[in-house]
């Protein structure tokens, strides 16, 4: 049994017999009365986030999560395939357990499969991942000055927003955690 003082981001726990990921938590002192802490859950099997309030000592149990190395070979329509890094066997996982992490997905890269009693309930990807632009207007000379943003299609599809100088061809730095652009590789 853990308590709230052992609460950390990642944190698999039973709330209500259901488990639950903790994805943010702060420890609050109201004026009057005892510590709570407040919690970002989001279930780990039918997905979805819920917002909870919990008193300071209260006791929850911790459920064993296991990682496993995978490689993404290839998507197949709403099907994305991986390979066990030790066993090479594959799997296919549906797109509803990769949460939005598929739009940072390119063949052959590594991720950590998150497992919760043999059952596969997620990914990790690496916080920061390497991009081409593949689509882009044409940035204007001086655009680097001011902190205005377009939209610009990296190689795996997805859209995000760049700085108005990325063009096509430049490789950049995306955060896979809010999907916002970090920084541009130098050539």
């Amino acid at each position: 049994m853990i308590s709230t003082a052992d609460f950390r981001n990642g944190m698999v726990i039973l709330v209500d017999n259901e488990p639950y990921q903790i994805t943010w938590f702060q420890n609050h002192k109201p004026g009057k009365g005892g510590a709570v802490m407040r919690v970002k859950l989001r279930h780990v099997k039918k997905g979805g986030t819920i917002d909870r309030t919990f008193k300071s000592g209260e006791k929850f149990e911790e459920l064993s999560v296991t990682r496993h190395k995978k490689q993404f070979l290839y998507a197949d329509g709403d099907k994305y395939n991986f390979m066990d890094m030790n066993t090479y066997e594959q799997i296919e996982v549906p797109v509803e357990k990769l949460d939005g992490k598929e739009k940072y997905l390119k063949e052959n890269q590594e991720i950590d499969a998150i497992y919760l009693e043999e059952e596969l309930i997620g990914i990790d990807m690496p916080l920061i991942v390497e991009m081409t632009i593949i689509e882009a207007e044409p940035g204007i000379k001086g655009d680097s000055v001011t902190n205005l943003t377009k939209f610009a299609k990296i190689e795996t599809g997805a859209e995000i927003k760049v700085p108005l100088f990325i063009k096509e061809g430049d490789r950049i730095k995306v955060d896979t955690r809010t999907g916002e652009y970090v920084e541009r590789i130098s050539q």
